[in-house]
């Protein structure tokens, strides 16, 4: 039933279909970029001990380097984050507007 009464007055585009999707896109899509951090990261600590860097010099120039690489590397991921995170947005403004009672393309 309840499903009846939030599906029955959607007034954004999009509307409730995209909710759900985009609520387990948005944790889904933040579980892939942090363990893809921190992969990146280990490798590259990894890699820097391997090659003679030994120990915590190894280790901060290693979180040091993986910054720059997660960005070029994890672009794509970044954005499908950030979409999620603006379709759960959209919805919970959705959700706000149903709640006061007013229109949400009113303003």
């Amino acid at each position: 039933m309840a499903e009846q009464t939030r599906t029955g007055g959607a007034s954004v585009p999009g509307g409730t279909d995209e909710g759900a999707p985009s609520q387990g896109g948005v944790a889904r899509w933040l579980a892939i970029y942090t363990l893809g951090r921190l992969a990146i990261a280990a490798a590259l600590i990894g890699l820097l001990w391997v090659l003679g860097l030994p120990g915590t010099p190894g280790f901060l120039f290693g979180v040091l380097l993986a910054m720059p690489v997660s960005y070029l590397v994890l672009g794509g991921v970044r954005q499908q984050l950030t979409s999620a995170l603006v379709a759960r947005n959209a919805r919970k403004e959705q959700l706000r507007a149903e709640l006061r009672g007013s229109a949400a393309d009113d303003g």
